[in-house]
């Protein structure tokens, strides 16, 4: 073993590693990580001592702070999503995703259908949850951008568990969702949807599109890009389900002498019981980026909400169409929120090189010619002009 160093000899070798990176002042990718403008309240809530060191309350009720904090969260979730009831949160989008999927699991119904058109490392994670829990994945084709209706109609049948989309999906795209979850219904399947909580101040809500589980990543609401973590994986569901929610559940009581309190409830479904008697292995929760969605969603209201979802919507097509100006092919051919997909002649490497000249990271490269951009409240006009400038010149 070497021997130890100084603290500032430390702080000084770390310092020069971090270094290395590149950390861009100007960015338009999202695909799944979204930089959004954080109010600074949230660092002054965030940072207090008694927050910031807690975990998840192993002798529950008498931590009567943080299981409130976790309720008011369960209950913002559920107003956003338009569903009955929410759990404590799970580690990330993907796991909730995977999570929704097995909570629709029955005797005679193993079988998932899952759009192509989700975010690959979701889809991945799915499958790796299906690969033990005995559920099959079947993966729906996609046609332009958006998950193949005609051929999602024939792959369901009386095996079929649930039916998974993603709206907006991975290519921005807004999804047929209120016709795919009929047809899932129809068929005796459950639908359930991953979207981003950012959108549902100005879409409709996973239950307005008939959705029996609604998931996703709350990253956007507050927690920053951060090298990809920590993010927060929400579950809603609608009231004949929540029996099959993983993860904790905070609910509202009364003491002996009748005044309010909160407890953790229906328990019976993973780690209080014998693990093969489990519908899920999840027993933990991100309590505190649980917290800070919340302390965004009071800080924020329903009204600027509403104002950031149109900002990332409007600011989006605006750039997209001046990016076809600047010679990008735009491949979106319907609706689509603050992401969309453009085609050029020029590799998207020397596409994005162009860019990050100029300190600016460009969109996500899909392929040799095809990048996925991302807008939000946080991009001006003068970066988007100026990206359109650079680019004319390649």
């Amino acid at each position: 073993m070497p021997e130890g160093k100084s603290e500032f000899d430390v702080w000084m070798k770390f310092t020069k590693m971090a270094d290395e990176n590149t950390v861009f002042p100007v960015l338009f990718r999202g695909a799944g990580s979204y930089r959004h403008f954080i109010p600074s309240m949230l660092n002054n809530v965030l940072t207090k001592e008694s927050i910031i060191t807690a975990y998840t309350p192993y002798q529950a009720e008498i931590s009567q702070g943080v299981l409130q904090s976790i309720y008011e969260y369960q209950t913002m979730m559920c107003d956003l999503t338009g569903m009955d009831a929410s759990n404590a949160s799970v580690y990330d989008g993907a796991t909730a995703a995977a999570e929704g999927i097995a909570m629709c699991r029955e005797r005679k119904r193993k079988k998932a259908l899952v759009s192509s058109a989700i975010l690959p490392g979701v889809l991945k994670t799915i499958q790796t949850y299906s690969y033990g829990n005995g559920m099959e994945i079947e993966v729906i084709p996609e046609k332009d951008g958006r998950t193949d209706e005609v051929r999602l109609k024939e792959m369901l049948d009386e095996e079929t568990a649930c039916v998974y989309i993603q709206h907006p999906n991975y290519y921005g795209n807004l999804e047929e969702a209120s016709v795919l979850g009929e047809a899932a219904h129809a068929a005796g399947a459950k639908f359930v949807m991953g979207v981003n909580p950012i959108t549902l101040g100005v879409l409709k809500s996973p239950r307005e599109y008939g959705a029996d589980v609604a998931v996703g990543d709350a990253q956007p609401l507050e927690m920053r890009t951060s090298f990809g973590g920590p993010t927060l994986g929400f579950m809603t569901c609608i009231q004949s389900m929540m029996r099959r929610l993983p993860g904790r559940i905070v609910g509202e009581t009364t003491d002996e002498k009748g005044n309010i309190g909160f407890c953790l409830t229906l328990q019976a479904r993973e780690q209080h019981i014998r693990r093969e008697k489990a519908s899920s292995n999840i027993c933990s929760n991100e309590a505190l980026c649980a917290l800070a969605a919340s302390v965004y969603l009071v800080t924020m209201g329903n009204k600027e909400m509403k104002k950031v979802g149109v900002l990332c919507m409007s600011k989006a097509h605006y750039l997209a169409k001046e990016l076809e100006k600047a010679g990008l092919h735009l491949e979106n051919t319907g609706d689509f929120f603050h992401e969309f997909v453009t085609v050029s002649t020029k590799s998207s490497s020397a596409v994005l090189q162009a860019l990050e000249a100029h300190g600016i990271l460009g969109g996500y490269p899909l392929d040799d010619h095809r990048i996925l951009w991302c807008c939000t409240e946080a991009n001006s006009k003068e970066e988007m002009d100026e990206v359109v400038r650079i680019l004319k010149e390649v």
